[in-house]
């Protein structure tokens, strides 16, 4: 019998973090873990890769680049979904100039689409560990969609401090917090009822992830802003769920656990911070994709500035 989630089994609360780690990675019921289709038109969501190959070859350029200036042999791609940016952006080397390319995924049903599509061109990890270490701590790296995957905490401003948001089976609540993570977000001005997410989970993942990384340059591509602009007219968060290309947001957002892709926007001003020394650009997607646009409608989209182009943003960093 299949491990039933947390809340099928307990009364007791169940942070939201909590309940978005289980909803989207349990192996044997989580929507990554399990359930998930495959991304693009016959999906839950879309991302930039599914749209056009304009990422891929951006992506590729900046690869180019990075490699030669750090002497690297080796790229890896987090979480690469279902394959086509990391066939789109070996596709933009030449045949004999291509890199070592390496994927780190844990859904099996995404690594399953992704061995379907790439074959024997590429090498597979489960963790980030795993793929530095295969390449001796030598290695450029790139995410396109990876923060947003991970699970938030969830906080409200109260009249008093501040309360953080917990899920019960049928419903959920608010308990008082005495005590808040560590994240740009508070330090902004907000009014009461403003609810934030943190993605600490993220947070505490990454350094673990890169403490054997010596080399390289690292490129995180994700919807968001910095902290002061984050939740302008978002006064209830950024949460939102995705099925069959609908976007649901508060209660809605969590009828369907398990079934659903839930995503929240990244607060790149705690990215920044979580780089520290390493920290080396910040960039829209508009302005990294425009300099190998063409004229396509498609690539017109991605690069709208009052659109995808503004919405994501590109982050370049290196060893601290």
């Amino acid at each position: 019998m299949p491990t039933p989630f947390p809340w099928q089994s307990s009364e007791a609360p169940l942070r939201f973090d909590a309940f978005m780690q289980a909803a989207l990675h349990d192996p044997e019921r989580g929507y990554y873990g399990r359930h998930i289709r495959t991304v693009g038109n016959r999906g839950d969501f879309a991302t930039s890769a599914s749209l056009s190959d304009l990422l891929g070859r951006s992506i590729a350029a900046w690869a180019r680049h990075a490699l030669c200036e750090t002497r690297c042999r080796d790229l890896i791609e987090v979480g690469p979904g279902h394959g086509r940016l990391a066939q789109s952006v070996l596709a933009s080397f030449p045949r004999f100039r291509r890199p070592r390319l390496h994927l780190v995924e844990s859904s099996s049903p995404l690594r399953e689409q992704q061995q379907t599509l790439l074959g024997k061109s590429v090498r597979w990890h489960s963790s980030l560990t795993d793929a530095i270490d295969a390449c001796h701590g030598r290695a450029c790296i790139y995410s396109n969609e990876l923060v947003d995957a991970f699970p938030v905490r969830r906080f409200r401003k109260e009249s008093e401090g501040w309360s953080e948001h917990y899920v019960l089976p049928e419903d959920s609540l608010w308990k008082p917090v005495s005590s808040l993570p560590d994240s740009s977000i508070f330090s902004i001005p907000h009014p009461s009822g403003q609810v934030v997410e943190v993605h600490q989970s993220y947070h505490l993942w990454l350094p673990h992830q890169l403490e054997n990384w010596q080399a390289g340059r690292m490129l995180t591509i994700d919807y968001g802003a910095q902290a002061g602009d984050l939740y302008r007219r978002q006064p209830g968060g950024s949460l939102r769920a995705y099925f069959h290309h609908q976007c649901f947001t508060g209660p809605e957002a969590l009828i369907r656990p398990g079934h659903q892709d839930l995503t929240a926007d990244v607060n790149f001003t705690d990215l920044i911070q979580l780089a520290g020394n390493g920290f080396r650009s910040l960039q829209t997607q508009a302005e990294f994709l425009r300099p190998w646009a063409d004229a396509t409608s498609t690539d017109s989209f991605l690069i709208d500035t009052h659109g995808a182009g503004a919405a994501f943003l590109v982050l370049e960093t290196q060893p601290a």
